[in-house]
């Protein structure tokens, strides 16, 4: 697909963009709800992506957030480090104070020479390690990292499609863990599947939190998700977070684009009263 920039010039990409205007929820998300994972991509001009990228998102820019989240009710926001810039943060801590210190934090994607107290300074809570996409720390880092992280107090985000390997290693860490898009389980294999065994066993150990942004564990039209939302939140009531996942790389075609209302009708369906998922959890989780 080739979109044009507004610089006037054009670019190739392999994702939709998100959706222009947004669909109002049927319930908007109580006061101080947080979307727990989302990413900005560019200005390209200022922040070009990493030559080593996995896929080529559209531009998603600071004012088409913000209008999405406005429309949900969201008012903090915890932006995520993507593997389309490698472990240069600086679009994601740009982001971070164009949308505001106070209500923002960042996870991002650091090698061996960051300096974790500057990006602390700067907003920063914890650090992702993407096994699915690639481009960023190697897992070989993942002990030697958390140590680095605990005197800080931040947290180790992992997106892994093999939750049953990395459980061990996980369960050992010195800081909490946090798991991407619904612990990288398959939702087709059910809320009785070995991975959710596994994911289940380290949320009973109390250091693991899990990000309920689901979509990538199913296939429209995404009936298998409650079940395993359901079991989630009633393993780790007080450790579950939400979010968006906008601007939804996942999507090639804007057909396929889901929209962020619908995002949240589904946490109402799932989990009739979320206010501790959308508030409560995050402020403790994220320090706001």
């Amino acid at each position: 697909m080739r979109f044009s920039l507004e610089d006037g010039g054009t670019m190739d990409f392999t994702c939709a963009p998100a959706k222009p205007r947004t669909t109002p929820p049927r319930t908007r998300a109580p006061e101080g709800s947080c979307d727990s994972h989302f990413h900005i991509f560019g200005p390209y001009d200022r922040f070009p992506l990493d030559p080593g990228r996995p896929y080529t998102p559209p531009p998603a820019l600071v004012p088409h957030y913000l209008d999405m989240a406005g429309t949900l009710g969201l008012t903090r926001r915890v932006v995520v480090q993507a593997s389309v810039y490698g472990t240069d943060n600086r679009v994601t801590m740009d982001a971070v104070q164009a949308l505001g210190r106070a209500d923002t934090r960042a996870v991002v994607v650091v090698d061996e020479a960051a300096d974790l107290r500057e990006l602390a300074r700067g907003g920063a809570v914890g650090v992702r390690f993407n096994v699915v996409s690639g481009n960023g720390a190697p897992l070989e880092q993942l002990e030697a990292l958390a140590r680095r992280v605990a005197p800080l107090g931040w947290h180790i985000q992992i997106y892994t499609t093999d939750i049953e390997e990395l459980a061990p290693r996980l369960s050992g860490l010195p800081v909490p863990v946090v798991l991407d898009h619904m612990g990288g389980v398959d939702a087709t294999e059910g809320p009785d599947s070995p991975a959710m065994r596994a994911l289940m066993r380290l949320l009973e150990g109390g250091g693991a939190w899990v990000k309920l942004s689901g979509y990538r564990a199913s296939k429209p039209p995404y009936d298998d998700l409650a079940a395993i939302a359901r079991a989630l939140a009633k393993a780790a009531p007080t450790r579950c977070v939400w979010g968006t996942d906008w601007p939804h790389t996942q999507f090639r075609t804007e057909a396929e684009m889901l929209d962020d209302g619908t995002l949240l009708d589904w946490l109402y369906d799932w989990i009739p009263d979320p206010r501790a998922i959308l508030v409560e959890n995050p402020a403790r989780l994220y320090g706001f």
